[in-house]
């Protein structure tokens, strides 16, 4: 993970990540962050949480993103998750503007963080308490060598509620009518498909 321990404002952050598109830059209180490249399970499983999820949404209603959203807190930071859904309507009033910045201050119906060797004692120490901060409804920590999912849904009250899977059928409860086959995922089997 390449860092600069140099602060920057969030301009330049945002001109350096528009106009740096082959680097995945974060930045964490101020400090521009590479995210690293990840491995094979890692990339592989997202890609295939994403398509899982994105192919029981309405795209006209929900985007999903996969290792391309930033979700902004403050202008200090700006996270990467690896999976995000995203309301169709933040996304459409900016998609054909090819200066627009693609982050989203406003509360997700879901994230999705998944361990990695070299960022994942961040990603649960530091990422996740931003997301309840941000008030994501539905944030999920997968740690895919151990076979677990930690789930943090978002309460009336703005506590989290936090529950763990080791396999089976996943409901992402702040998506009507969406859930994901962990097993499925983790051992690379196809998940169903939407109608």
């Amino acid at each position: 993970m390449a860092t600069t321990f140099t602060t920057i404002s969030e301009q330049e952050y945002r001109e350096l990540a528009m106009n740096d598109p082959d680097r995945n830059w974060e930045l964490w209180d101020g400090v521009l962050v590479e995210k690293p490249p990840m491995s094979v399970l890692h990339d592989d499983f997202g890609t295939y949480l994403g398509i899982a999820v994105a192919n029981q949404l309405d795209p006209a209603v929900h985007r999903v993103s996969i290792n391309g959203a930033k979700t902004r807190y403050t202008a200090r930071n700006y996270f990467i998750p690896d999976v995000a859904v995203v309301p169709a309507s933040l996304v459409f009033p900016r998609r054909m503007d090819p200066t627009a910045f693609n982050d989203y201050a406003d509360p997700l119906p879901l994230v999705v963080e998944i361990w990695s060797r070299t960022t994942g004692d961040y990603d649960f120490a530091a990422k996740l308490p931003v997301y309840q901060q941000r008030g994501d409804r539905e944030i999920w920590y997968v740690h895919p060598y151990e076979r677990t999912l930690s789930a943090r849904r978002r309460q009336p009250d703005g506590t989290y509620s936090e529950t763990l899977y080791t396999g089976g059928i996943v409901p992402v409860l702040s998506l009507p009518d969406v859930s994901v086959d962990f097993d499925a995922l983790l051992d690379g089997r196809e998940q169903p498909r939407r109608p």
